[in-house]
């Protein structure tokens, strides 16, 4: 984290890069009689040395007059955010092109009970300032003059790494109590510290995270997923109680161990899972995945429910089904598409499959159907099926590894001799129903899936070679 003093030389060069597109802008801005500020996030990134390409303003114009002085200067705006008073627009300078959004200044006001707050423009930028989430995030650069704005402290903050709230945190929270999740995934996105007295809060007024619609909580936890190190921000969503409102299967999963410790802990090897996970994806060349990290993260929530003591064993049997199951039902409240729904609980369904196997050989026929299950999400399900291996015996975890990279290169090997991904029964349909004489109906349904099976087991066949074996099946099934 930078110190005070590169903070500012960071801000200095980053202001340079946009300093094309701040001056046309505050030209037309201050021609018009109004001020316009670089805020928040693109502030902070300034100075963290890494702004990118979309830039927040906030003014003392109305939406109106910012949506003229926009089409003054680009043809290219939009006002989908009219209503929150934000105009956005894409601007050129040299080979860059910058994503602006400007907002008049804010005055929100929040019925106690209420999802969303009562939009009212203010008339000073502290007033707009204030009623910001956190003071990192509550800093401005006049773009006239390029003064510095700092009312509550963002600088110190940023760079003592910690998230404080320009007013109490009890207020910021009862204003919007989303707030609360944003405190996690800043905590894991920059790396810092959540104040005590925010974290008090948090706890404190956890349940009020209950108002806030299933979609803005659904975007904060993905967003919190997608950092790059989303362990811290999850254990505070769990230590706060705020996650028994939001996710409430996460902190199910700290089970109380038994006096022998005959399992380990459900909780931390989620989380480390879902680290592991991450490492992968990057290992592997991919993009950060949000199903693959859902995946990742819900793949044992079936545990407590299925948690049994046999003797001197614990079994969890079946956990991967009823994790699925859970995962569906939790992930539909959220409101998440439902391709995304379907994808996380067939990873959670499948994440137990390799461990039937990986003792003894696999045959063709099984290389077959792990592919053919996975379907679409057999990448994921790699990535799912070797994170999940947290085992402290290096001798196990070898033997694992190593039994996993055979799959791999026997799923490669079978692939390269047969389509995998996309395998049918030698005969369709139609030719089913035309060797066996039969009109559609469930008797072609079976017969269809006989071949599929026997596709499976035993491998690609000629089709003179499946008409006689389907012929053959059939006339056991007359005979039965």
């Amino acid at each position: 984290m930078p110190s005070l003093t590169e903070a500012q030389t960071n801000a200095v060069q980053q202001l340079m890069r946009i300093s094309g597109v701040i001056d046309a802008l505050g030209e037309r801005f201050r021609g018009a009689g109004h001020s316009l500020y670089l805020v928040g996030g693109s502030v902070r990134d300034a100075l963290l040395g890494r702004l990118g390409h979309d830039l927040d303003f906030t003014t003392s114009a109305r939406p109106d007059e910012t949506e003229s002085i926009l089409k003054s200067l680009t043809p290219t705006t939009w006002d989908v955010g009219r209503e929150f008073g934000t105009i956005g627009a894409l601007m050129r300078e040299a080979d860059e092109e910058w994503l602006v959004e400007i907002t008049t200044y804010r005055a929100d006001a929040y019925q106690q009970h209420s999802r969303k707050p009562e939009v009212r423009f203010g008339d000073t930028l502290e007033g707009d300032l204030v009623r910001r989430d956190f003071t990192v995030n509550a800093m401005a650069v006049d773009v006239a003059t390029r003064a510095f704005v700092d009312p509550y402290g963002g600088l110190d903050d940023l760079a003592d790494q910690v998230l404080r709230t320009p007013s109490t945190p009890q207020v910021s929270f009862s204003d919007d109590p989303l707030r609360m999740m944003r405190a996690a995934r800043f905590a894991s996105r920059l790396g810092f510290l959540v104040a005590d007295d925010v974290e008090a809060a948090m706890a404190d007024m956890a349940e009020r995270i209950t108002i806030v619609s299933p979609e803005r909580i659904q975007a904060e936890l993905s967003g919190l997923l997608l950092t790059d190190s989303p362990r811290a921000g999850l254990d505070l969503l769990v230590r706060t109680g705020i996650a028994d409102h939001v996710l409430p299967e996460l902190p199910a999963l700290r089970l109380e161990r038994d006096e022998h410790h005959r399992h380990k802990d459900v909780y931390q090897h989620s989380l480390t899972v879902l680290e592991q996970s991450i490492d992968l994806e990057k290992s592997r060349g991919h993009e950060p995945d949000l199903v693959g990290r859902l995946a990742a993260l819900l793949h044992d929530i079936g545990k407590p429910a299925t948690r049994r003591f046999e003797g001197n064993k614990v079994t969890f049997h079946h956990h991967d089904v009823v994790g699925a199951k859970l995962a569906t039902k939790r992930l539909r409240a959220l409101n998440y598409p439902s391709a995304v729904v379907k994808s996380v609980a067939l990873l959670i369904e499948l994440h137990l499959r390799f461990h039937g196997y990986s003792d003894g050989a696999w045959s063709d026929s099984a290389v077959r159907r792990y592919v053919r299950d996975a379907g679409s999400q057999l990448e994921r399900l790699h990535i799912l099926t070797r994170s999940d291996c947290t085992t402290r015996n290096m001798k196990k975890a070898t033997r694992l590894r190593r039994a996993y990279e055979e799959l791999e290169w026997r799923i490669d090997e079978l692939a390269a001799q047969e389509e995998l991904e996309s395998i049918r029964p030698d005969l369709d349909g139609q030719q089913i129903m035309e060797i066996l004489g039969l009109e559609p109906g469930p008797a072609v349904g079976r017969a269809y899936k006989f071949l599929l099976e026997q596709r499976m087991e035993h491998g690609p066949m000629a089709p003179e070679r499946a008409e006689a074996v389907l012929r053959e099946w059939w006339a056991e099934q007359g005979e039965a």
